[in-house]
């Protein structure tokens, strides 16, 4: 008797431990989940594929491609026109991966169309973290040199700009960050990119194209968005 009360106690042991391990591997999917999708939101006479390297990056470091989103638009529209339709795609996002919340990360004038979203498109209920790399938030005295009407928007005291920065110029309770380099060649003055109520980051001596790739500049995005 005692070595079939022997088996059974082992046989029950190994019953135990197989259901703890089910538990544990049906509990990952669900830790995953509560990761927000990523929105990238390119700049002036960009396009999705700006985003190329830093995607590669996110995904060597876990995240699934159905948790990163690439947006093109036309760039030649009013950053007013493009964060309408920023806003109907976030809701595409969010449908389609069952999130509540969406993470943005904005280069250049990204940032500026996708900060009008959260501010009058009712952005703020539907995004956690937001970034911009570069962005011109008060202007930058490059844009006298084109004439589209996006460039009249990014020039110093513009209607555009008084706008977006009149009052609260990081409303709602999303977590706002912006990266300025001190060697962006289309940014001045080159701290235009700070905001009040923002995480403010000055990177290396980096080019305003450098944002998109600099390694330093991804880890902190990274962690920000974490």
């Amino acid at each position: 008797m005692r070595p079939f009360r022997a088996r059974l106690q082992v046989a029950l042991f190994a019953a135990a431990a197989l259901a703890a391990a089910a538990i544990t591997t049906s509990a990952s999917p669900a830790s995953a989940a509560v990761r927000d999708p990523i929105v990238f939101v390119h700049g002036y006479n960009g396009s999705a594929s700006n985003w190329n390297t830093m995607v590669s990056r996110f995904r060597s470091d876990g995240y699934a491609a159905g948790e990163l989103h690439t947006w093109n638009y036309n760039s030649s529209q009013s950053n007013t026109a493009i964060a309408r339709q920023l806003a109907t795609y976030v809701s595409q996002v969010r449908s389609a991966t069952d999130a509540t919340t969406v993470d943005i990360v904005g280069h250049s004038m990204g940032g500026l169309n996708s900060r009008q979203y959260l501010k009058f498109e009712g952005g703020t209920t539907h995004v956690d973290d937001w970034v911009s790399l570069g962005s011109p938030h008060h202007g930058t005295q490059w844009a006298y040199g084109c004439f589209t009407v996006p460039c009249v928007e990014m020039r110093p005291g513009s209607t555009f700009l008084n706008s977006l920065n009149a009052g609260d110029e990081t409303p709602g309770g999303v977590s706002y960050g912006s990266w300025w380099s001190p060697c962006d060649e289309l940014i001045e003055p080159e701290r235009s990119p700070v905001l009040s109520g923002a995480k403010n980051t000055q990177t290396a001596c980096i080019g305003h194209t450098a944002f998109l790739t600099d390694a330093t500049v991804y880890g902190q995005v990274r962690d920000f968005v974490a």
